[in-house]
Order: structure tokens, then C-alpha cells, then sequence
């Protein structure tokens, strides 16, 4: 490697430390302001040299890489966490210039923690994913303000507030101004939120049904299509798990451990991964309650002694391993469309020009995995 860069990326400023193998020489660059013209213009100096550039997965990484790559630069992504316990516990001083000469260390010493860097599509089908989680969750919030104002006036608990019925008897309550206004707020978000999950939804539906990938997956018990996609999305190239184990690590399954000498004593879930990917796992394994479930036997004995929640967390546990061994074995397919032009594999722009309607499909009968 001829030049080597480390990154310090910030929304003001990029700082930029690199070596010169040849000759010894380190320079310095401070990139602002931090957005892709001023990105584009420094990576052309480097155009047509052996360049090798690292950068923490934060925020922006994305632009940068791609202009990074634009002039024939290899990309390496660092993991912060690690990249940051890799400086050590002493205090010393803490700078821009100390980060990115950090991160250029630890790339010519073949110790950087990196991180996998999805194409372009998983990139653009992982933001869809999350978006829908991140509105989904937003409307459960809303809900949840809905119950807690009612029960701060003392009115009966009651479900499914949301349909006809539940809202005619949200309105006949008995309540002051200052929570009526509340709820009536809060019925309006999550209107509005429906309107944008609608859209997204059935265009995670449809992807789910025509990539190979997604179609393994939903041939287990209890993953549907929301919960398919999710899954390919989140877990990427599965050959970049070594083993199952390391799959559920990346998801935040594990459970930590402190150990020493002779006292271990069990904590919680990591968590140290894709919130979306444990909320598909979590979902599909509400499933496995049911007597013709594979997993039922396995589930009742673990709730059993632990509980149904911890017991669902085992079941996710095995779900998530299944599916790492079947994307493992489906190779490219795993994420290739089902177009082999490829002209149906990206998800559409919420701007572009929607299809004729096709008829309505019938109502989705209750209980039927996501």
C-alpha cells in the first residue's frame, strides 16, 4: 500500500492523516465544509494512486466511501466501538487529528476492526427497513400516550383503540379539555402515520416475494414478508459470519457474561446490534406458542422454567441461526433479484410513477405471520 488514510468524520469537518509508504511523509488535511463536493475535490489528488483509506461507520460514512471508491481508493470501515476500546483506557489527549491518525494506525498494523460494507441496493433496502421500524415504533409511542392519558383520568383499560369501534368509545369518555386535546393529537399522528406505513409496506411485501432470499426464509413457521425482508436486510452477506454464533452476536441476541476466577454471573442482552433485526426475530417467534409450531415442544419446556419472554428469545435465537445457515447455502442468490437484469431489484422511489392498480387482494386473515 503506497498511501495510508484515516478519516475523522464530523458534520463540520472531515480530518484527514495520511502516510506516505514510500517516502515517510505524513500529511494532515482538514475537509470543510464536510459534504460531497468538498469530499469529491480532495479525493482527486489521489486519483490513479494506491490508496488505502479507513474510516468509523458514523454517520455520512456512506458519501465518503463512495468518493473515496470514485478514484480507485479501497475503502475499509471501522467498527467505533471497537476501534475506540482499541485506544486503550489511559487518558490522553483526545483531538481530531488523534482519531484519525488512530483509525490509520491500526489499518497499517492489520488491526482495525472492520466493518462489512453492504452494496449499494442492501444499502438502499436496509434505509426502507429501518424507516418502516422507526415509523412502526413512532406509532406504538403514540398509542402507548393514548392509554397513559386515560388512565390518568381513571377511565377502564381497553384494547384496540384503534379500530371504529375503540375510537367512538375514546370519544363518548368523560374527559377534560387538556386531554381530549392530547388524544385527539395523538389519533391525528398516528393517522399520519398510517398514511406513510401503507405506501412502504406494500412495497417491502412485494420485494419479499420476489427475491430468493426472502422467499427461503418465509418457508419457516412464522416468518412472513415484513419479517423476511427485514432479516436479508439486516444480516447482508451471512458468509461473513463465521458461524451461526457470530450471527446471532451481530444481532444482540447474546447474553453478556462477567467472569472471574471462579464466579460467572449472567447479565442481559447485548443488544449491540440492528433493533430491526431483533424485532423481526422477536415477531416471528410469537409463533411459536402455537401447538403446531416446530418449535412448540422447545418453547414450552423453556417457559417452563424461564418464563414465555426469555423462552422467545431462544426461539429467536434458533430462528436466527436457521436462517444464517439458509442464506449461507442460497450464495448470491441470497440477495440477487429475481429479475436477472436486475431491473426489479431496487425498491421504487417514493417519487416515481406508481403502476395501474391491480385488484384488491382479500383481507389478510388475523394471526398470519408480518
Amino acid at each position: 500500500m503506497a498511501i495510508v488514510m484515516g478519516l475523522d468524520q464530523h458534520r463540520a469537518q472531515i480530518t484527514a492523516d495520511w502516510l506516505d509508504t514510500e517516502t515517510g511523509e505524513v500529511s494532515r488535511r482538514r475537509i470543510s465544509p464536510a459534504h460531497r463536493a468538498g469530499v469529491r475535490a480532495f479525493c482527486e489528488q489521489f486519483r490513479g494512486q494506491q490508496l488505502e483509506v479507513a474510516l468509523e461507520a458514523t454517520t455520512g460514512w456512506r458519501f465518503v466511501a463512495e468518493e473515496f471508491r470514485r478514484v480507485g481508493a479501497a475503502v475499509h470501515l471501522a467498527e467505533p466501538a471497537e476501534t475506540a476500546a482499541r485506544r486503550g483506557n489511559k487518558k490522553r489527549a483526545k483531538s481530531d487529528r488523534a482519531d484519525a491518525r488512530h483509525v490509520r494506525e491500526l489499518l497499517m498494523i492489520g488491526r482495525l476492526p472492520e466493518s462489512w460494507i453492504p452494496p449499494d441496493h442492501v444499502l438502499d433496502l436496509r434505509a426502507r427497513v429501518r424507516l418502516r421500524h422507526t415509523l412502526s415504533h413512532q406509532r406504538g409511542e403514540w398509542q402507548q400516550r393514548i392509554q397513559a392519558v386515560l388512565y390518568h383520568h381513571g377511565c377502564p383499560q381497553r384494547s384496540n383503540l384503534m379500530t371504529s369501534e375503540g375510537r367512538s368509545w375514546l370519544a363518548a369518555r368523560p374527559l377534560a379539555p387538556a386531554a381530549r386535546e392530547q388524544i385527539t393529537i395523538a389519533l391525528r399522528v398516528i393517522d399520519a402515520l398510517d398514511r406513510q406505513l401503507g405506501p412502504l409496506d406494500k412495497e417491502l411485501r412485494a420485494y419479499a416475494r420476489r427475491q430468493r432470499g426472502c422467499k427461503a426464509l418465509m418457508g419457516q413457521f412464522g416468518v412472513g414478508e415484513l419479517t423476511a425482508v427485514t432479516i436479508v436486510a439486516e444480516l447482508g452477506d451471512a458468509r461473513r459470519f463465521s458461524s451461526s454464533r457470530d450471527a446471532v452476536r451481530y444481532a444482540g441476541l447474546d447474553i453478556t457474561v462477567h467472569q472471574s476466577d471462579k464466579r460467572r454471573a449472567a447479565g442481559q442482552l447485548s443488544r449491540q446490534g440492528p433493533p430491526a433485526l431483533r424485532w423481526a426475530l422477536f415477531e416471528a417467534t410469537m409463533c411459536a406458542a402455537r401447538q403446531r409450531s416446530p418449535d412448540y415442544d422447545y418453547y414450552s419446556q423453556a417457559a417452563e422454567r424461564l418464563g414465555s419472554n426469555r423462552a422467545r428469545l431462544s426461539v429467536a435465537r434458533k430462528l436466527l441461526k436457521r436462517s444464517h445457515h439458509l442464506l449461507r447455502e442460497l450464495g448470491e442468490a441470497r440477495w440477487l433479484p429475481h429479475d436477472p437484469a436486475g431491473a426489479r431489484h431496487a425498491l421504487r422511489h417514493p417519487d416515481a410513477p406508481r403502476p395501474a392498480p391491480r385488484p384488491l387482494l382479500p383481507p389478510r386473515s388475523r394471526g398470519r405471520p408480518l
